[in-house]
């Protein structure tokens, strides 16, 4: 039996049982690239999602993904997917420099949008997207899927509950042996998906950033950047992104007063816990001063379940749309998201001179908690 035909016994199955199933949430993928491929398979293994169209410029593209897809409808041009009523909502998986225009449009259309990250190249255009998508009682949300890993709830969970107490600094890298991206940096592409992490972690934007790097290849597309953070909690924070990596990392170390955690991305243990925090050992006879105490205690590997970060945000999603649930917080996560990458990138064309971020609300609430997928 073909994937449709599972697809409809299970709704027999539904039907069955008195419960009447819910209408599938029409949607349209644009831009089938590795990132566009992989939303693709995840909507349409979801039975609540009906992948109704699909797009991209190449037609060489469209022909593959046809033949494994050949429910779904496709074209090249965006104007037919608006124009459908079935479609409820766009995936916009496009270059980075397109997406504002793209997501724009959808809106418009009456359509919601989900946004690969980033959402704009700039801090207005973001705003924007956020005014309209309210204005027309839709979503407009990012592709953030880090913050439905299992391994970063857990470090938040952490966080919330005080295991680690005061959090004293952050130690982020996030490197691969990546393509040079034309018209976007490291900042750009790297940047987003830890600048996501921090803010959910924190629940605080920094007052002030500092970025230097270097266009070791491209002149003028920085593939190496450093990028401090300050907060007025008092809080430092420091994120390496590389595109000059000989191999991939993403690896984070929060200290706090108590404890330590250390995250590693697809590490065999993704999150450690350290039992050892910062402070000072009391002083001792012919010590002239307290000294930083050495690191002692456990260290736990907790049982870490194991899910697809990607098909809890899409169900998320669909949910969403649903129970008309505007998804504010990740809207203003996005458009925060987008206010960090802009003045480490301008702090960057300015030599590393600190850059003041500028006033932009930012939600402290978690996530949507009467959903499974996003309690925390």
């Amino acid at each position: 039996m073909d994937r449709s035909g599972h697809q409809q016994s299970t709704m027999s199955l539904l039907l069955n049982d008195g419960t009447p199933p819910a209408r599938q949430v029409g949607f349209a993928v644009v831009g089938l690239g590795d990132r566009g491929a992989n939303l693709l398979r995840v909507l349409a293994d979801n039975l609540d999602a009906h992948v109704r169209w699909i797009c991209d410029i190449d037609s060489s593209r469209l022909a593959k993904y046809r033949r494994r897809h050949p429910d779904a409808r496709v074209t090249t041009r965006v104007d037919r997917i608006l124009a459908d009523p079935s479609v409820d909502a766009v995936v916009l998986a496009t270059p980075v420099d397109t997406r504002y225009d793209l997501g724009m449009r959808v809106l418009e259309a009456g359509k919601h949008v989900f946004i690969e990250t980033p959402v704009a190249m700039c801090a207005d255009l973001a705003d924007d997207l956020a005014i309209v998508a309210r204005a027309e009682n839709r979503i407009v949300t990012c592709g953030h899927t880090c913050l439905y890993s299992s391994p970063v709830r857990a470090v938040k969970r952490m966080i919330r509950s005080g295991t680690l107490g005061d959090i004293y600094c952050v130690s982020s890298t996030r490197a691969n042996l990546g393509l040079d991206h034309g018209v976007t940096n490291v900042i750009w592409d790297l940047g987003p998906h830890e600048f996501s992490i921090l803010l959910y972690w924190l629940g605080e934007m920094p007052t002030g950033i500092q970025a230097v790097g270097r266009d070791s290849v491209v002149q003028g597309v920085a593939d190496v950047a450093y990028v401090t953070m300050s907060f007025d909690s008092g809080i430092v924070v420091n994120v390496e992104l590389s595109w000059r990596a000989p191999s991939r990392l993403c690896r984070t170390v929060v200290v706090g007063t108590e404890r330590m955690v250390v995250y590693e991305d697809a590490g065999p243990e993704p999150v450690r816990l350290f039992d050892c925090g910062v402070g000072a050992e009391p002083m001792r006879p012919g010590f002239g001063e307290s000294h930083f105490a050495r690191p002692s205690g456990d260290i736990v590997s907790p049982n870490i379940e194991s899910t697809e970060p990607l098909d809890s945000q899409l169900s998320d999603f669909i949910q969403a749309i649903r129970d008309g649930d505007s998804m504010e917080y990740h809207t203003t996560l996005a458009r925060s998201v987008v206010r960090i990458a802009e003045a480490a990138d301008e702090s960057l064309r300015l030599g590393g001179t600190r850059v003041v971020v500028p006033a932009g609300r930012h939600a402290t609430t978690q996530i949507a908690p009467r959903r499974a997928t996003a309690a925390v």
